[in-house]
């Protein structure tokens, strides 16, 4: 039995950025995050041992002045940064510069139309409806904003007004061009004179990690995806892996490697581990670890 762990697999850039500014800032004193830091239980636990406290929207409004707040990678609306402002609290921004740069486009577009009173325009963000990152997304266009995660939404969309289209910086590049054909299409079927601007704003560092865990699991007789049970990310990646190896199992670490799997593991030549992008390598190494060991 050869194992291997995916070299693409594990934290992207900016989860890897707001991670080492919560182990720097937690030697200056207390630390709290606001919403869990990464969607991985076993990461969350091993920071708040470290110190980090986990607080929430309730729990921001009630700190004490002078505590000092980490915002996470995927973003806040501004309405946090007013909240945090009043009550005198410091404010450690690990937003994804990414991320960040959405947000400015998104709120540069509303502040340029949003007196528009003819044909007022919609901004539609492409994202999962409660998403961390999509709330600050919305939150720049005082939540106004329409979500929609597919094309069988489009009768959300008022087709007698401009369409500005943004994605959540984690979506599908092909949902995403799914997407733009399918309002192409209503709009030509309706014969209507409205614009449609298509900003493709996914992370082409996340996106291409579809290609390459498919790539990773057919080489692999059997590939063990290590992800938290929170994460959407790690549900959409495991369901990629599952397309091209049936032969996939969803672990959240190793305490769920059971023996039924194991001995199927150790009954083939290739193991692959791999993981989401909220997925530490640590926790990935130490599944390699048990399995070796079993």
């Amino acid at each position: 039995m050869q194992v291997t762990i995916d070299a693409y697999s594990g934290f992207c850039f900016g989860v890897t950025r707001a991670i080492t500014s919560v182990e720097s800032e937690l030697k200056n004193g207390a630390l709290c995050c606001l919403g869990d830091i990464v969607h991985n239980g076993q990461e969350v636990a091993r920071l708040e041992q470290m110190g980090l406290s986990t607080i929430d929207y309730d729990d921001l409004r009630t700190l004490p002045a002078h505590s000092r707040v980490l915002l996470r990678a995927h973003g806040e609306p501004p309405s946090t940064y007013w909240i945090a402002e009043q009550r005198g609290i410091e404010i450690i921004d690990a937003t994804c510069p990414v991320v960040k740069k959405l947000q400015d486009r998104i709120r540069a577009c509303y502040e340029q139309h949003k007196n528009d009173e003819e044909r007022p325009p919609q901004i539609v963000i492409y994202g999962k409806p409660g998403h961390a990152e999509v709330i600050g997304l919305q939150g720049q266009t005082n939540n106004t904003a329409i979500v929609i995660e597919n094309k069988e939404q489009l009768d959300r969309l008022d087709f007698n007004r401009p369409i500005y289209l943004f994605s959540q910086t984690t979506k599908s590049v092909d949902g995403f061009n799914s997407l733009v054909e399918a309002i192409k299409s209503q709009i030509s079927n309706l014969k209507s004179q409205i614009s449609l601007e298509a900003h493709d704003t996914i992370c082409r560092n996340v996106a291409n990690r579809v290609s390459q865990l498919q790539a990773f699991a057919k080489a692999n007789d059997i590939v063990l995806f290590i992800g938290g049970t929170k994460s959407s990310n790690a549900r959409v990646l495991y369901t990629h892996c599952v397309e091209v190896n049936p032969r996939t199992y969803f672990l959240s670490g190793p305490d769920e490697l059971t023996d039924e799997l194991i001995m199927q593991c150790r009954a083939t030549e290739r193991v692959g581990i791999c993981g989401a992008t909220s997925t530490p390598l640590w926790l990935m190494e130490r599944v390699s670890e048990r399995l070796s060991a079993s």
